[in-house]
């Protein structure tokens, strides 16, 4: 098959994937239960992307059967491996997931409602979520390097650290730590750490997650997409995803810029139309060429891309064959 690519350049040829409407992804899972309440789904919505029981029992559902099968797969290998080698009977390995696409296209709120629902399997109790914003250089660096305005761009992140840290939870790690970033003062938080304990299930959320190796005399030739058993890519088209980012930042005016340590507090007293003016401009200047550049053209290296229509609904699916 092909994907219709949004990005300038047309039709690409990719890896080869299975298509689904939305009303045959949801036909998937029938018999799955789906153990979340509406008051689940509610809390865990993010600004701007709306979500409901209807799109977690058409699209989450069947999501989950499907990764099910994947943990079971890598299980049972896993165990014959051990036994073909003689090797000693040991935990399994964590379960990576990958969760990558653009700014305001809804991979945290994907990232959250896969933690709850993944929490809930009866052999999964443990399920963490990371994001790699913890793994952004603080902005004192940021800006020695002057890379303030690449915020976001793979070359702005601490990627060693955040390859050392999966490598490490991938390898059965009893304790791992991550940064803490703030997004109201859009900076690393000194002294703060995430502590991962061998988890059942790992979430890796964030924008570049699915860059390439590279390669070089200095670099490992591995990436961090090398690292999960399973990739998740959320996409939609562009000028969808351009008119999410500018409604996030009208909310955010009225919401969490007002708070007087926020990063971004300049902003709250826009006008509607300054506010907008704003955030077209940062969307066209920052986020768009990283789409473009960067985050784009990783979407062939996905097991599943979940393919948003203008309202936010997922309404086709395209899993990788195997």
């Amino acid at each position: 098959m092909e994907f219709v690519d949004e990005i300038p350049g047309g039709r690409a040829p990719v890896a080869p994937f299975e298509e689904f409407t939305r009303a045959q992804w949801a036909s998937l899972a029938t018999r799955t239960p789906l153990p979340l309440t509406e008051e689940d789904v509610e809390r865990i919505a993010s600004l701007g992307d709306p979500i409901d029981l209807a799109e977690v029992d058409a699209i989450y559902r069947p999501l989950s059967a499907v990764l099910q099968l994947y943990v079971d797969g890598i299980r049972r290998i896993g165990m014959q491996q051990r036994t073909l080698l003689r090797g000693p009977a040991r935990p399994p390995t964590p379960f990576v997931i990958g969760v990558g696409g653009s700014v305001a296209v809804g991979k945290s709120t994907v990232s959250r409602l896969l933690r709850l629902l993944l929490s809930r399997w009866p052999r999964t109790p443990q399920v963490e979520l990371v994001t790699t914003d913890g793994f952004l250089f603080p902005n004192a660096e940021l800006q020695a390097r002057g890379l303030m305005q690449r915020k976001g761009f793979p070359e702005s992140y601490d990627r060693a650290a955040l390859l050392k840290f999966v490598a490490e939870i991938k390898s059965g790690a009893e304790e791992v730590t991550a940064p803490v970033y703030s997004h109201v003062t859009y900076d690393i938080v000194p002294g703060e750490q995430i502590v991962v304990r061998r988890p059942d299930i790992l979430i890796v959320e964030g924008l570049n997650v699915f860059q390439p190796a590279r390669v070089g005399p200095d670099t490992p030739g591995v990436s961090l997409a090398d690292y999960f058993d399973f990739r998740i890519f959320v996409d939609a088209e562009v000028h969808n995803i351009e008119e999410w980012y500018v409604n996030r930042f009208l909310q955010l005016r009225g919401s969490a810029f007002t708070d007087p340590h926020s990063y971004f507090h300049t902003y709250a007293d826009l006008s509607d139309a300054e506010a907008i003016s704003t955030a077209r401009g940062i969307w066209r200047s920052t986020n768009l060429p990283n789409l473009v550049d960067n985050i784009a053209p990783t979407k062939s290296r996905a097991t599943l891309v979940l393919h948003k229509d203008a309202s936010h609904r997922v309404a086709r699916t395209f899993l990788r064959k195997i």
